[in-house]
């Protein structure tokens, strides 16, 4: 990790904070399961790392408004690009 990692990590959970319809819900780590939420924060990083715009989109569609998703496409691509560089 670096300080760009971490300021673009802190520019993704505002841009999801924004964005999404209610407060982020992660699981108890004693739980061994993921959140819908995590599943689909997940989902955007895999999508932005390997590009793949549509299936980012599909990721969010019926959770996030059409027109917030540009936001979270930004943000997020912003983080892998910083963690690639870090690396």
């Amino acid at each position: 990790g670096s300080i760009e990692s971490a300021a673009k990590a802190l520019a993704l959970a505002q841009a999801v904070s924004a964005s999404w319809p209610e407060d982020i819900h992660v699981s108890r780590f004693c739980c061994s399961l993921m959140s819908h939420d995590e599943a689909t924060l997940g989902a955007m990083v895999e999508g932005a790392a390997t590009r793949d715009r549509e299936g980012f989109e599909a990721a969010l569609e019926g959770l996030i408004r059409p027109d917030r998703v540009h936001r979270l496409w930004d943000a997020t691509l912003a983080l892998v690009a910083a963690e690639l560089r870090a690396a």
